[in-house]
């Protein structure tokens, strides 16, 4: 994690997210941004309108003013061709950040994705660099005092592993308000497609300590934020935050629980998720995902192919379950994997 800064202050993960966008675009006059509402109110400030909204979750608020509507753009409701125009965008030397307002309508703009902005470098023998960021809200509401949610089904999906599975595409999953501002700014500065993946329900709930300073943090590195030497509980996301609130119970009838935020799926850090079960030798992964082809299973199954002669019991996944996300509070609330569900998974590995 490269910062020089020794003043910080207490953001949300928006506010950080926020930052991360100024700073780069301050920097960097190449650096774009696009999507719906992205701009509030248009941008329209001769008509004395103000930036009410600014994206999905308040991210891009205030930067019309300060960049102007060349550099911050409201677009239609139309994925396929503002991702598609971001795409081409980056091929000529821009830097484009697009905000898909939820990870739900990837299936608008899939093709642009995964045909174009993962292929394009390698269709053009490596002569071409695609430096493009696509940021997207993901997942559901996991406990119904939590204030949102009820978005149903076609808005409140995590849906990260069909994006993880494409070559081409690197794919993060900020869990706190520090690490969303440096992986984006190293996301922004990637020469290469980067998907940044922001869970619904940390963008104002999780809130930290950020250094005012720009800095990175790395793609491609998982943390390990609590040390353990019983089971690993590997999270992504939000599902980190229940993994340490899992450790907190299993720690008071003494089982010591290594907490691993993964942070980045695509390339996934193998080496610190398998060094951890080494130490353990029991491994529970939490994933908000429903579990068919999911990142859950895929940890699983490299930690049963490249750690087995350490397991001491089999690896435990827990997930949503294999349906779409329900509407109301009390069942949306029920299809999110909990604190109580891991401890559960914990215990039958302990027998």
């Amino acid at each position: 994690m490269n910062s020089t800064s020794v003043e910080s202050r207490e953001l949300t993960q928006s506010q950080a997210i926020n930052e991360a966008i100024r700073q780069e675009m301050q920097r960097d006059s190449s650096v774009i941004i696009l999507g719906e509402d992205v701009a509030g109110a248009a941008g329209r400030a001769h008509l004395g309108l103000v930036d009410a909204w600014g994206g999905a979750l308040r991210a891009t608020r205030g930067l019309i003013q300060e960049f102007g509507p060349d550099r911050v753009i409201d677009t239609p409701i139309a994925e396929m061709g503002f991702v598609g125009a971001a795409v081409g965008a980056a091929m000529t030397g821009l830097r484009p950040i697009v905000e898909v307002m939820f990870v739900d309508l990837i299936g608008v703009c899939y093709d642009q994705i995964i045909n174009q902005a993962a292929k394009m470098h390698y269709m053009m023998g490596g002569q071409t660099a695609l430096p493009l960021v696509i940021r997207t809200a993901f997942g559901s509401r996991g406990d119904k005092r939590t204030y949102g949610g009820g978005a149903a089904a076609q808005h409140s999906q995590t849906l990260y592993s069909v994006l993880a599975h494409v070559p081409g595409l690197k794919v993060v999953v900020p869990s706190t308000a520090y690490n969303a501002k440096g992986l984006l700014i190293s996301a922004i500065r990637d020469d290469g497609p980067v998907v940044v993946m922001e869970h619904k329900f940390l963008g104002f709930a999780a809130k930290g300590d950020v250094p005012r300073d720009s800095y990175t943090y790395p793609i491609g590195k998982a943390e390990i934020v609590r040390r353990g030497k019983d089971v690993t509980l590997c999270g992504i996301g939000r599902m980190t935050h229940i993994c340490l609130e899992a450790a907190d119970r299993l720690a008071a009838d003494n089982i010591s629980a290594e907490v691993v935020d993964v942070l980045t799926l695509a390339p996934l850090d193998e080496e610190t998720i398998l060094e951890s079960v080494r130490r353990t030798h029991r491994l529970v992964v939490v994933d908000e995902d429903h579990p068919v082809a999911s990142m859950a299973r895929d940890i699983a199954a490299i930690a049963a192919d490249k750690a087995f002669d350490w397991l001491d019991a089999p690896v435990k996944t827990v997930t949503a379950p294999n349906t779409p996300v329900p509407f109301a509070a009390v069942l949306e609330a029920e299809y999110v994997p909990n604190a109580e569900k891991v401890v559960a998974a914990v215990r039958t590995q302990l027998g």
